[in-house]
């Protein structure tokens, strides 16, 4: 009897083992991508001037972060999307807010805001360059504009679907449109505030770099890139273009960790 109810020891150790496979999943098209890589470099196909291996490109990132310029190049990066995804969400998050609590006032507005963020933040850069010239402030403003407008639209998007059930609720037991709108309102915006924070700082940083390549700066890993290119230095190249992912793949992964740990009843 207790052979029958006993679990076989094959499937105790399958379990056991489910968790790391789950957690090593994200990796499997990493190593594809990596395995491409490295047979289109070796199989001649492509000159190995203009395509190094995988291999070489993650030796010359790691010298250029331990003993060249690049760190300085990353920081300077950081500290320029930083700086804009900040600006941003400090106008963006209460105007989003004040406009998704009033429908009319959101409608008188709506096209602006969606003429905007439907235009590529890349054709609007010569703009700017009239209006702040090529200083550092100009790149800052340039990827604040392109982020203001994400968070403008998610935050009002927000308020605007916020769960009727939970304001009538509110009605019922009392609470006064102050309440309401605290209590209820801000905080059913909140999951998709954060959606627009996180698509921010993504477009924030893609617009750096693109500012970097085209704007006139003594650092910062779009410079670096385009530079690079120019001289035919491709191995910093795709090191530069690397770690400019992995920059976006963490700033990314950071705010989904916070959404979780802040935002723990989104969707119920």
């Amino acid at each position: 009897m207790t052979t029958a109810l006993s679990t076989p020891k094959s499937q105790v150790k399958s379990r056991s083992w489910r968790p790391w496979i789950d957690r090593l999943l994200p990796l499997v098209g990493v190593l594809v991508l990596f395995g491409l890589w490295w047979f289109v470099a070796i199989s001649g196909w492509v000159n190995p001037v203009l395509l190094p291996t995988p291999w070489t490109t993650l030796s010359t990132l790691l010298t250029a972060l331990t003993t060249g310029t690049m760190m300085t190049d990353l920081v300077a990066s950081v500290g320029r999307t930083f700086s804009a995804f900040l600006l941003a969400a400090i106008v963006g998050v209460p105007l989003g807010v004040l406009l998704g609590s009033s429908e009319k006032l959101y409608r008188s507005v709506e096209f602006l805001i969606d003429f905007f963020r439907s235009t590529p933040a890349s054709a609007l850069i010569p703009m700017f360059i009239l209006f702040f010239g090529i200083s550092n402030l100009s790149k800052i403003i340039i990827a604040a504009f392109s982020a203001f407008l994400l968070i403008v639209f998610n935050s009002a998007y927000g308020v605007m679907h916020a769960k009727q059930s939970r304001i009538l609720a509110a009605k019922v037991m009392g609470a006064n449109p102050w309440q309401i709108f605290k209590d209820v309102l801000l905080m059913e915006s909140l999951p998709q505030t954060f959606i627009g924070l996180r698509s921010g700082i993504s477009i924030a940083l893609v617009i750096v770099i693109v500012a970097e390549m085209f704007i006139g700066t003594e650092e910062g890993l779009g410079k670096r890139i385009i530079d690079a290119q120019q001289i035919l230095n491709v191995k910093d190249m795709y090191a530069s273009i690397l770690i400019t992912g992995l920059l976006g793949y963490t700033l990314n992964v950071m705010f989904l960790l916070v959404e979780k740990r802040l935002i723990h009843w989104s969707g119920k």
